[in-house]
Formats: C-alpha cells, sequence, structure tokens
C-alpha cells in the first residue's frame, strides 16, 4: 500500500486521506436504494480482480527461496497467528465489558488478519534490514492468511463475541478469495510480465478497490446506524486500545527477537513484518466472512490500527535509517 513517509521529511499519505474521505463521504451520502446491489456487486467483483492481482503478482521462486531462512519466517508467523490472536481472546477479558461486541469483534479481527506485503517490505527496506526476508515473509503471512485467518475466526469469533461463522460464510470466502487467488497464480505464464511492466498503475487498482469497499462498509453502516451502537467514549476507548496494542507489540517483537540471537537486520524485518495488519487483506476479507453484520463498525478497529502502523513504523524505520547512516558514513 502507499507509503506515509520515505527517509527524508514528512509527505503526504494520499491513501490514508482517501480511506478517510471515503469514510466520511460513505457517512454523509451512503448508498441507498438501488444504489445498494450495485455497489455490493461491485464489490464482490472488485474483491475477486484484488486476489487475483495477489497471486499474479507473488513469484514461487521467489518464495522457495526465501524459505530456507526458516527461524526468520517461522517467528513471525508465530506472532502474527499466535501472538496477536491469545491477545485478542485476553481483550475480552480487559475490555469486552467496556466495549459493544461488534467492537470487540474489530478488535479480534484486528488480532487474526494477516501482515502487509507492500508497506512491510518497503519500511524494511528504509531502515536497512533483511529486504528478502521480509519480502517471503510478508508473502507467507498472506498466502497462509487466506487459509488461517478464516479458520482463526470460525475457531474464536463466535465463542468471543456471539457471531456465528457459518459453513456458507467459508465457501464464500473460498470463492471470493481463494479461488481468484489460486487463478491468479495459475495466470502467470500469461499475466506475469504484465503486472511486472505495471506495477504503478496496478497499485492505483489495488487502492482504489480499498476506498470502494471503505465505501460500501461505512455505507452499510450507516444504514444500519452504526453510530446509535456506540459512544464517544467506547470509540475513544477503542482507539486508545489500538494504540497500546500497537506500542505493545512493537516493543515484544523488538525485545524477543533479541533475545533469540537474531541481528540487526533480521529484528528490523521481524518488527515490521510481525506487526502489521493488511487492511487490503482484512478489510474485504470481513465483507464476505461478516456479511449481515454491522461491517463498518466491525472493520472500524481495522482501519485505525491500520493508520496507526504506518505513521508509527515511518517514524521508526527513518530513524533506523539515520542510525544506520550514523554507522556507515561511507554509505
Amino acid at each position: 500500500m502507499s507509503q506515509s513517509s520515505g527517509q527524508h521529511g514528512f509527505r503526504v499519505n494520499w491513501f490514508l486521506v482517501g480511506i478517510v474521505a471515503a469514510a466520511v463521504v460513505a457517512s454523509i451520502l451512503p448508498a441507498r436504494g438501488p444504489m445498494v446491489p450495485v455497489v455490493d456487486d461491485a464489490v464482490i467483483v472488485l474483491v475477486f480482480l484484488l486476489f487475483f492481482l495477489y497471486g499474479a503478482r507473488l513469484k514461487p521462486s521467489e518464495t522457495v527461496a526465501g524459505i530456507k531462512h526458516w527461524r526468520l519466517h517461522v517467528t513471525i508467523l508465530v506472532f502474527t497467528f499466535v501472538v496477536f490472536p491469545i491477545i485478542g481472546i485476553a481483550l475480552k477479558l480487559l475490555v469486552g465489558w467496556a466495549l459493544p461486541n461488534m467492537l470487540y469483534l474489530g478488535l479480534l479481527w484486528v488480532c487474526l488478519v494477516p501482515s502487509t506485503v507492500q508497506s512491510s517490505i518497503n519500511f524494511t527496506s528504509i531502515a536497512h534490514g533483511n529486504i528478502p526476508g521480509a519480502i517471503v515473509s510478508a508473502t507467507i503471512s498472506n498466502l497462509l492468511g487466506t487459509f488461517l485467518t478464516p479458520l482463526l475466526a470460525f475457531a474464536l469469533v463466535s465463542s468471543s463475541s456471539g457471531v456465528t461463522i457459518t459453513p456458507a460464510s467459508i465457501l464464500d470466502v473460498l470463492l471470493q478469495i481463494l479461488l481468484p487467488f489460486i487463478l491468479g497464480q495459475l495466470s502467470r505464464p500469461l499475466t506475469a510480465r504484465f503486472v511486472t511492466e505495471h506495477k504503478k498503475p496496478l497499485k492505483f487498482v489495488d487502492n482504489g478497490v480499498i476506498l470502494v469497499v471503505v465505501y460500501s462498509a461505512f455505507s452499510s453502516g450507516m444504514r444500519e446506524h452504526i453510530w446509535s451502537m456506540t459512544s464517544i467514549g467506547q470509540l475513544a476507548l477503542t482507539i486508545g486500545i489500538c494504540l497500546v496494542l500497537l506500542a505493545l507489540m512493537l516493543w515484544l517483537t523488538w525485545a524477543a527477537t533479541g533475545r533469540l540471537g537474531f541481528d540487526r537486520a533480521d529484528r528490523i524485518a521481524i518488527q515490521f513484518c510481525g506487526t502489521k495488519k493488511s487492511l487490503a487483506t482484512g478489510l474485504p476479507m470481513a465483507t464476505v466472512l461478516f456479511a449481515g453484520q454491522p461491517i463498518g463498525l466491525i472493520v472500524l478497529p481495522l482501519m485505525i490500527f491500520h493508520m496507526a502502523q504506518l505513521i508509527a513504523c515511518g517514524a521508526i524505520s527513518s530513524r533506523y535509517a539515520r542510525q544506520w547512516a550514523a554507522e556507515h558514513p561511507e554509505g
């Protein structure tokens, strides 16, 4: 996804601006009446396209070559799919009583989705971390997330939030997310050159799909009167929890990897890949998995966490870059 900072100075992240704008527009002018099925059908088609493109971009050879550094990848996957979900379950005890069910479900969902790909790699690159390791780990996280995230949701959501995920919902995920991903992989003999040569315009396609999904989710939320389901205090608590969760995971990934004996480059890759949560994967997957639920409220914590992680990791990667430059004056 688009990045909010580079090595020098601050840049406006227009993608984040677009996300906020889409949510605001949907709150003022939500899709209603005959526009509802049009927007809903567009989301189905665009999500299919999004995961087809993910599949078309992934080079199987890169994955095979990078898997050799298994300790790095296993560590990142443990943070993403074990540590995060455990914290998500613990949050039920800590704040479940203070939040409406759908907001807690949103926090749990943050803990279940896979890592980002592009921003994890970009921040690792800025910080002079292990770039090949980040590429492989973030890619594996997203690939496994296609299977693990729905399975974790199936196992944890109904017992933790009262929302039931039916086998039909899992089938929808397979048809709308896993199937296009596999088709994208199979299409690589025909599409690999095209997606490689058109990375920049295709990035706008990725971002555009997410903005449409955000608009759809918040339009649905307005029709379901989501803001009457919560209060300013509960929203403030949700934002605070997202910030504390991010800070905890940033500290934990750095402290634990130091104890485990990883070098600086690996620790940077683990920190950025093991703490990130993918809006690009989590948002469309939520619209499929939680169909019929107040999606706008459920995905709100993920949007908050996504914005916070880009801002925090942008600042951290810039600090690491300055440290690296001071230690390597020869460049």
